[in-house]
């Protein structure tokens, strides 16, 4: 038999490549995104944003005014949307492309989630460039009886997805059904409202949900679905550690973890937590590996006590993972109450699991600790403090209010932002881009909350009494929005920057103790995928 030799020169010139481009696009990131241009169309908060899959064609849009816009990133210039969808009856919170673009979903304070066609736009550039020229939803679901906080498609089939409620259901959609699966089969009732749910991007039966009570779960659909006899613990797989420890605590606290998101490829999993930071954790591994904090400024410089930084107290965030033009997804970024979004750069896992520091009780109780604080299952289990990734790749400017939603171009060097104003902000390292042609310097310097005066309380109190034009109403001046971010500005002053030990303590002495976090919980193997079922 003849052998032949292995010549790696192929593989080679590759992986050099691969390198030569990350070195590149490590370079246009240096100085931040500099560059932006403000996206208005939008008559109150934008809530939600979401890119289309794989190329990022299109941009939705939707928030409080009862509209779902789509942005055309084919364009050589993103001015005004494309396109808009009606049909939402209140405040859309929820957005999402089904696995090949065909479909949008959205849900939000209706309760109603509804499905839009997006492939009969193939063919439309700018069709209706003021975003007026609507169409309608094709299908309605009335499955939830409280709002919608979440939605997520299955990775490879167009008419799956997953809708999670503050009505503590998690329904299973499936158009493909028909009458196979009845509306209990394809529901999971749970004592908690639910806050976010996120299938997994490669593995089709696996999905992560998180809820009020702080709980973060990793899933299985064949054994949280279906006929009763045939579920397992309401299809948890694994139940990742999301309580806080402080040693000038004699309590846990859990802080709710309001949004959860996966990279690319799935070996990441990013929790946004009311309170307390975005938390980076591996599928794999219960315990967190890294906290993203805002303590330095992007060029390292620490941030005074006295200066705002990244907080999140005030109002519902969804942060994105991305890695435009690269083949993974090694940056995370997420909207703050100071007035910006945060943009971090995430080390490799290998290398944060490597940070990680673990502590036994035994040296947690009998050292001191200043200053730290780890996450613990309990009292009397180890304590694991996760890296810190305290300075930002970049901090985006722009806005004037709370910024709620981050979304991360898949192939183009942008990220867009949106929150309490009416406009989405689109960023870029470069003046020009295949998408954006002369954008202009973002401002350095955020508006400064003031502390409340005569003004403030009487834009305050119209914003809470005040006449309200109608949805339809063409809004002339930034009266109406002037009143919006009044009213958040109120809603900071009183709510913002609390400690978390404070606002959402834990006990297993006390009645606050969630029981099925003390269940022994018989960890399954999510990657074995045998008796699999593929309609699910």
């Amino acid at each position: 038999m003849r052998h032949y030799k292995f010549c790696p020169t192929e593989s080679l010139t590759a992986r050099s490549i691969n390198i030569a481009r990350k070195d590149v696009l490590r370079r246009f990131y240096e100085h931040g995104l500099p560059y932006s241009r403000k996206l208005t169309a939008h008559k109150s908060c934008v809530n939600y944003l979401a890119f289309s899959r794989h190329d990022g064609r299109w941009l939705a849009s939707a928030g409080d005014d009862f509209r779902v816009l789509l942005w055309d990133f084919s364009e050589v210039d993103v001015v005004r949307p494309a396109h808009a969808f009606a049909g939402p009856s209140g405040n859309v919170l929820a957005l999402d492309f089904s696995a090949t673009n065909q479909y949008l979903y959205s849900g939000g304070a209706d309760n109603v989630i509804l499905k839009y066609d997006v492939s009969t736009l193939r063919g439309v550039g700018s069709s209706s460039g003021d975003g007026r020229g609507s169409s309608s939803f094709i299908e309605q679901y009335g499955d939830h009886d409280d709002s919608i906080r979440a939605l997520t498609c299955h990775p490879y089939e167009d008419e799956i997805f997953l809708s999670a409620s503050e009505d503590g259901k998690l329904v299973l959609h499936d158009g493909r059904a028909g009458g196979r699966m009845s509306a209990a089969q394809g529901t999971l009732q749970h004592t908690a409202e639910f806050t976010g749910v996120q299938h997994h991007p490669v593995m089709e039966h696996v999905f992560a949900t998180c809820d009020v009570h702080g709980q973060v779960c990793l899933r299985d659909t064949r054994m949280a679905f279906g006929p009763l006899s045939g579920r397992s613990n309401g299809g948890i797989v694994r139940v990742y550690n999301t309580k806080l420890s402080r040693k000038s605590a004699s309590y846990l606290s859990n802080p709710e973890s309001s949004s959860l998101t996966f990279d690319r490829d799935g070996s990441k999993l990013a929790v946004t937590f009311l309170h307390y930071y975005p938390t980076v954790y591996a599928l794999s591994d219960p315990h967190p590996l890294a906290i993203c904090t805002g303590r330095n400024a992007p060029d390292g410089t620490p941030i005074s006590p006295s200066q705002r930084t990244y907080t999140n107290s005030c109002t519902m965030k969804s942060g994105a993972f991305g890695g435009p033009g690269m083949d993974e997804d090694d940056m995370y970024g997420a909207g703050s109450d100071d007035f910006r979004a945060y943009v971090w750069k995430i080390p490799p896992l290998l290398t944060l699991q490597g940070l990680r520091k673990e502590i036994t009780p035994h040296e947690w109780y009998n050292h001191e600790w200043p200053d730290t604080v780890a996450f613990a299952e309990g009292k009397w289990e180890n304590r694991y403090v996760p890296f810190e990734i305290s300075t930002p790749l970049a901090r985006l400017n722009g806005h004037k209010s709370i910024v709620n939603s981050v979304a991360i171009h898949p192939s183009l060097l942008h990220i867009v932002t949106s929150g309490v104003e009416r406009q989405v902000m689109l960023h870029s390292p470069t003046l020009s881009s295949p998408a954006a042609q002369n954008l202009l310097p973002t401002p350095s310097t955020v508006r400064t909350l003031q502390p409340q005066d005569l003004a403030a309380q009487r834009t305050f109190l119209r914003a809470l009494f005040g006449p309200h034009p109608t949805l339809h109403e063409e809004i002339e001046d930034d009266e109406g929005e002037d009143e919006t971010i009044s009213l958040f500005d109120h809603i900071l002053r009183e709510e913002g920057e609390a400690d978390v030990f404070t606002v959402r303590r834990w006990g297993e002495d006390s009645g606050d103790s969630d029981d099925s976090d003390d269940e022994d919980e018989t960890m399954i193997d999510v990657f074995d995928t045998s008796d699999s079922d593929s309609s699910l």
